[in-house]
C-alpha cells in the first residue's frame, strides 16, 4: 500500500544520507523503524479498558439510521 509521508527537511535529508550508508532505501529504513518500534515490549499501552472500548465500539444512544435516512441529513 502506499502512503504520503509529511517531513521535516532535515529530518528527510539525514534519512537519505543515513540509506545511503546502510546501502538501502528510505522505504526500507522505515519499515525496519516501525518494525522496531511496533516490536518492544516495552512500549507504553493504552489502558486495557480505553482498548476494550475501542474494539467493541460505542453506543451513543437512539437508534441507528437506515441508509435512506442518513443521505437524508
Amino acid at each position: 500500500m502506499r502512503t504520503t509521508l509529511d517531513l521535516p527537511n532535515d529530518l528527510l535529508e539525514r534519512t537519505k544520507i543515513e540509506a545511503v550508508k546502510r546501502r538501502t532505501t528510505i522505504k526500507q529504513l522505515v519499515m525496519d523503524g516501525l518494525q522496531h518500534v511496533l516490536s518492544q515490549e516495552n512500549s507504553p499501552n493504552a489502558p486495557p479498558q480505553a482498548l476494550s472500548r475501542l474494539q467493541c465500539g460505542y453506543r451513543l444512544g437512539g437508534t441507528p439510521l437506515n441508509r435512506e435516512q442518513s443521505h437524508e441529513r
